[in-house]
């Protein structure tokens, strides 16, 4: 049993959750933290006391160390679990734990130390006979250096973020004339994650595999490897699905990574979980990437494989017990696939997005796991990352997982919000993911060539009719007449389509729809609380149906289509205003790019929104001269707020 009686999980969502449930199994008592913007969230919620941290922002609250030691103090918690993100790989907040007389639930500040700096996490595995990317790691930061060395070291080349990982401060230059200006940006992104503007520059190894190897060690010696992810499936270096084990690598190749993996958690006298990531060749050659300090987001396929709850052995090494398994326990039975749910539009350049949302649904079934830190009637904020949930599947081969996850993605549902819930299921679906051939650069390829994937769904007629029968439906409906018959005309919208459809009753029975002349037959309906029940060709479907004001949701074979009924009496909205740059969503300005009486040429960059991890650039849409900055650096917005006026060019 752990000596941990009281612990405090310095983070929020889904992985704050899942440590709790965790704990509470092991009688562990939970405390939360909480910003304001988390007040009511579910994390906050599930815990046995909760503590408040802050303001909404990130580094008001869950990046403010003094705070969550403070929090500790006054819910008298004896342990810390960072979780992933914030502060989990900050060294200085594991000293201060120890300082404070604290159980920090991850590895020592020097382990952390040794491999958060990713400079000297290279020369380390290099000297540890790990190999490693060549690149470049100097101290020498200065942008002629770098760029000089991008040059030596060959095109295409990564730039890093030297202090962090995740994705952040991370750009791929193509060729020397975009070095300058993704330097730039990568540097801006490390300062504003990581407080630290120094990077490092690698030769970018294309159509690659992105492997990571499970490490866990205690205190007392014992270093052990749980085998591979496959975290190949990424967009701008972003995990979207993981799986272990990966379908490329060999029994040899899984031998030869783990053992390089457990010489690399011994060359820094490693604690606790963490993971090696290597960048794999097609020939199976490969390269030491980084290592994570941490539990790491997907850390739910390994123990859907292995049978470990790597939570639980986080806490009993974190209170001094040996780990409870040798190297020659650990099996891998059948196999595991986690699908990142996001609140992003995929089909708006992945751009996150913010709102209530009005429907949480998770699935359920034979080897599907949900993790998630969202509620129904819960918003997500502009503030920190989008993930709603991560959607997990175990079955006995890859097959049989990839089906389960993607029946589970059908079956979830969310409404009030877009998601990237189509794409996940076109991705699974996809040849390639299929065959196992996905690489780290196959989905940004598969973007630039248009390949298909991204293309936005389009409503069908049936889709219309089927809105139309909900509204007339919607609470009893509207449609008896005394001659046993009903015409209903609707006006319905989505985006930029708009249909005049007519929903037919015969004696108080549904007779059929008409779709902008078209004739779609619905041989009967029904609507049952969210769920319209319909008939079509002799085939009874179900569809999900959520009504918001004159906006109807209807959920579909794993898409929401959002109808509006337009009224009448309200004026469509004005076109947008060249003149006027607005913010596209909440966030924070992170650079203002242009002065009050400068000049702009239409494409010319004025600012840089940055969103839930996501930079938003904003364009001039027009050649003129800036008359106005509304907004400075660092200032948070919402969406729609302006952030500069442009007076035309009329020469």
């Amino acid at each position: 049993m752990t000596n941990i009686r009281s612990l405090l999980i310095a983070n929020r969502g889904e992985i704050a959750c899942r440590i709790m449930r965790t704990a509470r199994r092991m009688g562990i008592a939970t405390v939360a933290v909480h910003s304001d913007a988390d007040a009511d969230a579910p994390h906050v919620r599930m815990a046995d006391r909760a503590v408040r941290i802050g303001g909404a922002l990130p580094a008001e609250s869950y990046l403010n160390a003094a705070a969550v030691i403070e929090a500790v103090r006054k819910a008298g918690a004896d342990a810390v679990h960072p979780g992933y993100g914030f502060l989990s790989e900050n060294a200085a907040f594991a000293e201060a734990c120890a300082a404070a007389g604290l159980t920090f639930v991850g590895p020592p500040a020097a382990a952390i130390q040794a491999m958060g700096d990713k400079a000297r996490a290279k020369r380390l595995m290099s000297e540890a006979g790990v190999p490693v990317v060549p690149g470049y790691e100097g101290e020498d930061q200065s942008p002629e250096t770098l760029a000089r060395e991008a040059e030596r070291i060959g095109y295409p080349v990564l730039i890093k973020a030297a202090a962090g990982g995740g994705g952040r401060g991370m750009r791929r230059v193509e060729r020397a004339g975009d070095f300058a200006a993704a330097l730039e940006s990568a540097r801006r992104e490390a300062q504003n994650a990581f407080g630290d503007a120094s990077v490092l520059i690698e030769k970018l190894i294309t159509d690659a595999r992105h492997i990571e190897i499970q490490v866990f060690a205690d205190r007392h010696g014992n270093t052990i490897h749980l085998g591979e992810r496959d975290c190949s499936a990424q967009r701008r270096h972003q995990k979207i699905v993981e799986e272990a084990p990966s379908p490329f690598v060999t029994p040899a190749l899984r031998l030869a990574m783990g053992a390089d993996a457990v010489r690399a958690a011994k060359a820094v006298g490693y604690e606790g979980a963490g993971t090696v990531e290597f960048i794999v060749a097609d020939d199976g050659t490969y390269h030491f990437l980084e290592m994570n300090t941490r539990l790491q987001v997907e850390h739910p396929v390994t123990e859907m494989v292995t049978g470990f709850d790597l939570v639980e052995w986080q806490l009993r090494v974190a209170g001094g017990e040996r780990l409870p398994v040798g190297q020659d326990d650990v099996g891998l039975t059948g196999h595991a696939i986690e699908a990142r749910l996001y609140a992003e539009d995929p089909y708006d350049g992945f751009r996150p997005q913010s709102g209530r949302i009005l429907r949480w649904r998770p699935a359920d079934g034979d080897g599907i796991r949900i993790d998630s830190g969202v509620a129904e009637g819960g918003v997500v904020t502009p503030f920190y990352d989008p993930m709603i949930a991560k959607v997990i599947a175990h079955g006995a081969d890859r097959a049989e997982a990839i089906a389960r996850l993607v029946a589970a993605l059908r079956a979830t549902s969310v409404v009030g919000i877009a998601t990237n819930r189509e794409f996940l299921i076109d991705l699974l679906a996809s040849e390639a993911f299929g065959a196992g051939e996905m690489t780290t650069g196959l989905i940004d390829r598969w973007i630039a060539e248009e390949a298909g994937i991204l293309d936005a769904p389009r409503p069908t007629a049936l889709d219309f009719a089927l809105a139309a029968v909900a509204v007339t439906m919607r609470d009893g409906g509207s449609w008896f007449r005394s001659s046993g018959r009903a015409h209903c005309p609707i006006t319905l919208a989505l985006g930029d389509e708009r249909r005049e459809t007519v929903v037919h009753f015969e004696r108080g029975r549904l007779a059929g729809v008409s779709v902008g002349g078209e004739e779609i037959v619905v041989e009967r309906a029904s609507l049952r609380a969210d769920r319209l029940e319909f008939a079509v060709d002799g085939v009874t479907r179900r569809v999900g149906v959520l009504f918001a004001g004159r906006d109807v949701h209807l959920d579909r074979d794993g898409k929401v289509l959002v109808f509006h009924e337009p009224d009448p009496l309200v004026r469509p909205p004005a076109p947008k205003d060249p003149r006027r740059i607005v913010a596209p969503v909440s966030g924070v300005v992170r650079a203002v790019g242009v002065v009050a009486g400068q000049a702009v040429k239409a494409g010319g960059m004025v600012a840089m929104v940055e969103a839930m991890k996501m930079e938003n650039a904003l364009y001039a849409a027009i050649d003129g001269v800036v008359t106005a900055i509304h907004v400075a650096e660092g200032a948070q917005v919402a969406a729609g707020q302006l952030i500069a006026e442009i007076e035309p060019d009329h020469g």
